[in-house]
């Protein structure tokens, strides 16, 4: 077994659409709140994964694969935010393991790899939000994510009601504040 993970360039992230969308359909079929409602096939996924393939290109995501004997198997995303009061940070998103490959530490491997990229163009704070009683809500704070609260109704479960959401910040460097032009 030939496992891999990478940091994604455009043409990369276009190359794993069929798989990233395999990826995400799985965890919304297996009830992950990711922004999308069922049913939910793979071939819903393409248009999301396109955009965020230009979002790569344009500079605005990191994208991080794992991949397994060349088929990506998990993913997640930083957004880095543009606007000017916040160079420091970014927002994670998506991370996503399908069902097949859990267990494996993948999780782990992939928060590693896009905190040292993000860290790497100059983002000293990330932050995430995850719903509230998930799975995912119990694997961050292993991560060393700080836990800051839960906002309530905050979206919908992908077959129905409201989900509560819980947001998490982590510290990956020592903030710089930009010097002020005089």
């Amino acid at each position: 077994m030939t496992a891999i993970i990478r940091i994604a360039d455009a043409n990369a992230a276009r190359e794993a659409v069929p798989d990233l969308c395999e990826v995400l359909a799985d965890c919304i079929n297996g009830g992950a709140s990711l922004g999308f409602m069922l049913p939910f096939s793979p071939d819903d996924a393409a248009a999301y994964w396109q955009e965020i393939a230009a979002q790569v290109e344009a500079g605005q995501i990191i994208l991080a694969l794992f991949e397994i004997d060349g088929k990506v198997v998990g993913t997640v995303q930083v957004g880095l935010a543009t606007k000017p009061n916040q160079p420091h940070r970014g927002d994670l998103m998506k991370l996503l393991v399908h069902r097949s490959a859990r267990g494996l530490g993948l999780s782990r491997r992939l928060m590693q790899a896009v905190e040292a990229e993000a860290s790497r163009r100059g983002r000293t704070l990330l932050v995430l939000d995850t719903a509230t009683g998930s799975e995912a809500e119990a694997i961050y704070p292993r991560f060393g994510w700080q836990r800051v609260g839960v906002i309530p109704d905050y979206a919908l479960w992908p077959q129905g009601g409201f989900c509560d959401t819980t947001v998490f910040y982590k510290r990956i460097g020592e903030p710089q504040a930009p010097s002020r032009a005089a």
